[in-house]
């Protein structure tokens, strides 16, 4: 079945965050949405899937459901592949690409799938396929039902188009949006980040308080598609929320070329007027004027043998110093091991789900007010 409007329309999250995001998309006023693994799901037409790329800070990517049916054998996918109407959602001046999946399905090769669903779109609507393209069909076969989506943000969403200078093993916006949310962030407090980095955690907080929408300084892959209308694009863009926030969002890092990376991602990203960032080490860290909110930090994890008793001593400087000095506070830590969280003494509430990050499991450690 293929549906020009009202059909599904996937969200993509790292495991573990779909709660977050789903808070994110309910909050924003989708219809409906529901969290499934790896993401949410809601029921939508194109506006809906430019809103969602437009406006959400937590999805990887916007899936739009395009087509489903059930399939047994490759000369059935062939068939059926011909018969979904490609010309209503792709152009055939656009190059496409397909990738496609196979899962408990009798159809196991998921090359010899992608290359049926290449030839229908070539056959039947003309248009090129290309490794070179932001339009990507996606096909999943599992349990013998082939769902066909589009791809409609291209690059993946945390490349949000300002943040051009990054550190080694950088978060990404998305997950930082996602953390920052799950410690009860709104925008209506300060942020402070410690060990701030290229400044993700500081630039995103200052963006949600000032109420600006994470897609606007970059374009979609649905803007190549056929159902896309410049004219009400133009308008939903022009729709702006922005505020100038009451607080301040302040980061701290002993590196001075991460400080010079910070401030220059909050110029591009249009956040100066309401982030400072220092360089400072973590003995240094002191509260900023004003009263308290949350700090959030993203301390080295350790990858290789050896190295966790080396950041030993880190995690319990860093402790000590927001136990002493940031009472009132509430904190927020991204650890890949227990012990170097248990080792800073902080009163952590129950952790939530471990996440998938740079190769390792990290996970959100949070503590209500410190006193």
């Amino acid at each position: 079945m293929t549906r020009e409007t009202g059909f599904e329309i996937f969200l993509t999250a790292l495991p573990g965050l779909e709660e977050a995001l789903l808070a994110e998309v309910r909050g924003k006023g989708f219809k409906r949405p529901r969290a499934v693994p790896g993401g949410v799901v809601l029921e939508g037409g194109w506006p809906e899937v430019w809103r969602a790329n437009l406006w959400i800070r937590g999805a990887g990517r916007v899936l739009a459901r395009i087509a489903s049916f059930r399939v047994e054998h490759l000369a059935k996918l062939d068939g059926r592949a011909r018969h979904v109407p490609w010309a209503r959602v792709l152009r055939p001046d656009v190059p496409v690409r397909v990738e496609a999946s196979c899962s408990r399905s009798r159809i196991y090769h998921s090359g010899a799938a992608a290359e049926r669903i290449e030839t229908a779109i070539r056959e039947t609507l003309g248009a090129p396929v290309s490794d070179e393209t932001e339009v990507t069909v996606h096909v999943r076969l599992e349990n013998d039902i082939c769902t066909i989506s589009l791809d409609t943000s291209g690059e993946l969403l945390h490349r949000r188009g300002h943040k051009q200078a990054v550190n080694a093993a950088p978060m990404r916006e998305t997950m930082a949006a996602l953390f920052l949310r799950q410690c009860g962030f709104e925008g209506n407090e300060p942020v402070f980040d410690p060990m701030c980095g290229s400044g993700t955690f500081v630039i995103e907080a200052a963006e949600i308080a000032a109420r600006l929408n994470p897609g606007r300084d970059r374009a979609f892959a649905f803007e190549q598609l056929a159902t896309f209308d410049a004219e009400a694009w133009a308008r939903m863009r022009a729709v702006s929320p922005a505020r100038v926030p009451e607080a301040c969002f302040h980061g701290r890092d002993r590196d001075a070329g991460a400080i010079a990376m910070s401030m220059a991602n909050a110029e591009r990203a249009g956040v100066t007027g309401f982030t400072e960032f220092q360089r400072a080490t973590i003995s240094e860290a002191v509260p900023p004027p004003g009263p308290p909110g949350l700090v959030i930090v993203n301390p080295p994890y350790g990858n290789r043998l050896g190295d966790k008793k080396e950041l030993l001593p880190l995690y319990q400087s860093l402790g000590r110093v927001l136990r002493e000095r940031f009472g009132g506070w509430r904190v927020g830590m991204v650890a890949a091991d227990a012990r170097l969280a248990e080792a800073t003494r902080l009163p952590f509430l129950p952790p939530g789900p471990p996440v998938p990050h740079g190769g390792l499991r990290v996970t959100l450690h949070r503590t209500a007010a410190l006193t």
